[in-house]
C-alpha cells in the first residue's frame, strides 16, 4: 500500500509517526513537505529532518511539485493537513480516492473562525466539492475537532481520534516508585512560549498560594516569548523569587532530560492551544500532568486521578491584569492534592507512562492508522474503542 502525507513541514510533531509508517509500509510511504522550514513552523524543534528517505519537498522545485501531484492521483491513501495541501486534496477528491483530512479544531475562537481565509476555503471545498459523498475521513488532532465538524456539517460520522505522537523514552516504570523529589520537596515544571494563550500568570499566582500554605517546592519555568518580562515582574511583585526559577529555552533532548527531574508538569493554555505536544512529552518523561481542560490533547490523554488531572481552562480574555480566579482555584487545588499524596502521585505517573507506551506511542498510532485504512478499503470501520483511530 502506498501511503502519502501532505503537510506544511516535517517537524518533531510528525517525524516520529512518519518514521514508523516508513518501516511498517516496507518503505512505501512518502511525506510531502509543502512549505520551506523556518523558525515559525518548526514548532520549537532544532533537528534537521531533510535527510529522511521518505521526504519529498514539493516547495523545492517544479519537478518535485509535479511528483507530489502525481502521488495524489495514484497513491492508495493520502492524508492532507493544512491549507497548502488543499490543491492536492481537491485534485484527489475529483477522482474520489480514499483520503483523510487531518487538523486541529477549526473553531478555536468560536464561529468567527469560519471567516478566516484558511477555514472558509476548507469549508467551501468540502461543501461545494461534494466531499460528503466521497471516501474522505477526518483525523482529529484535538478532542474538540469532531464537535466543530458536526457544527459545520462536515465529516458526519467520519471523524477519528488522532493527534501528535512524541517519542516515549526508555524509562522504567518501577524506579518511578522512588521519586526524584523527597517527601518534603517537589519540583514542578512549566514549559511554553510566553504568549497570551499560554497564561504564564497562572503558575506564578499558584506559586504564591502554595508558598503561603507552607509547601516546599520549586517551580521551574522554561521558554521565551513576548510576555516573559511581565512574568518576571509578577514574580518580583508577589515575592516568590525563592520558589520560581526562569530557565529559558533548551534543545529538545535536554528538555526531556529536565522533565525527568520534575514530578509535576502544569499546562495552563486556554482553548486556543491546538494539540499541545508538551502534554505527551511530560507524561512520557515521568511527570504527573495537570492540564487545562481546553487544550486539545487533554481529554484524550487524561483520565482524572488516573493518568493526570485536568483543571478548568482559563477564559481567553483573562491575563495578567485580570487573571481567571476560577481557573486558578482549580489549578491550585489539583496541584496541592498531588503535593499531599505522594503515593498516589507515583501511581499516576506509572499509569500515564503505560498509556503513552501502549496507546499513544508513534508505533501504536502508525499501526492503528494502517489497520483503519485497511478496514475502510474493505468496506469496514475502525476496530478500536478508544485512543488513536477510534471514533471521535
Amino acid at each position: 500500500m502506498k501511503l502519502v502525507f501532505y503537510s506544511i513541514i516535517l517537524n518533531n510533531h510528525q517525524a516520529n509517526v512518519a518514521d514508523e509508517l516508513w518501516e511498517l509500509t516496507h518503505h512505501s510511504y512518502c511525506f510531502v513537505e509543502l512549505v520551506k522550514p523556518n523558525d515559525s513552523n518548526k514548532k520549537g524543534g532544532v533537528d534537521n529532518y531533510g535527510s529522511r528517505p521518505y521526504l519529498l519537498r514539493a516547495w523545492e522545485s517544479t519537478e518535485n511539485y509535479r511528483k507530489a501531484m502525481a502521488l495524489a492521483m495514484t497513491a492508495d491513501c493520502c492524508v492532507f493537513s493544512g491549507l497548502p495541501a488543499l490543491p492536492f486534496e481537491k485534485a484527489r477528491m475529483k477522482k474520489g480516492l480514499l483520503s483523510f483530512d487531518m487538523s486541529e479544531r477549526w473553531l478555536k475562537r468560536g464561529w468567527g473562525n469560519i471567516f478566516s481565509p484558511a477555514i472558509s476555503r476548507m469549508f467551501l471545498a468540502y461543501h461545494l466539492g461534494g466531499w460528503k459523498h466521497k471516501p474522505i475521513y477526518k483525523l482529529c488532532c484535538s478532542a474538540f475537532a469532531a464537535d466543530d465538524q458536526r457544527k459545520l456539517l462536515t465529516f458526519k460520522d467520519k471523524c477519528y481520534k488522532w493527534g501528535y505522537f512524541t517519542r516515549v523514552g526508555n524509562i522504567n516504570v518501577e524506579p518511578l516508585r522512588n521519586p526524584v523529589s523527597s517527601d518534603s520537596f517537589t519540583k514542578i515544571m512549566w514549559c511554553a512560549r510566553y504568549l497570551i494563550l499560554k497564561h504564564s500568570e497562572l503558575p506564578v499566582l499558584m506559586a504564591q498560594r502554595l508558598k503561603q500554605k507552607g509547601h516546599n517546592f520549586m517551580l521551574d519555568m522554561y521558554g521565551e516569548g513576548e510576555l516573559k518580562n511581565c512574568t518576571i515582574e509578577l514574580v518580583k511583585k508577589l515575592g516568590v523569587e525563592d520558589v520560581v526559577r526562569f530557565i529559558g529555552n533548551k534543545p529538545n533532548d535536554e528538555l526531556m532530560a529536565d522533565m525527568r527531574q520534575h514530578e509535576i508538569f502544569i499546562f495552563t493554555s486556554d482553548r486556543n492551544e491546538g494539540w499541545g505536544a508538551v502534554a505527551n512529552e511530560s507524561m512520557a518523561n515521568g511527570c504527573v500532568l495537570v492540564s487545562s481542560d481546553g487544550i486539545g490533547s487533554t481529554p484524550y490523554l487524561i483520565e482524572n486521578g488516573k493518568t493526570g488531572f485536568t483543571f478548568r481552562s482559563p477564559v481567553q480574555s483573562s491575563g495578567f491584569d485580570n487573571p481567571d480566579m476560577a481557573a486558578l482555584d482549580d489549578l491550585c487545588g489539583k496541584v496541592e492534592w498531588l503535593l499531599n499524596h505522594r503515593k498516589e502521585r507515583n501511581e499516576i505517573r506509572n499509569n500515564a507512562l503505560r498509556l503513552l507506551r501502549e496507546t499513544y506511542s508513534p508505533r501504536a498510532a502508525a499501526e492503528r492508522l494502517l489497520s483503519l485504512i485497511d478496514n475502510l478499503c474493505n468496506g469496514g470501520d475502525t476496530e478500536y474503542i478508544d485512543g488513536p483511530c477510534s471514533k471521535a
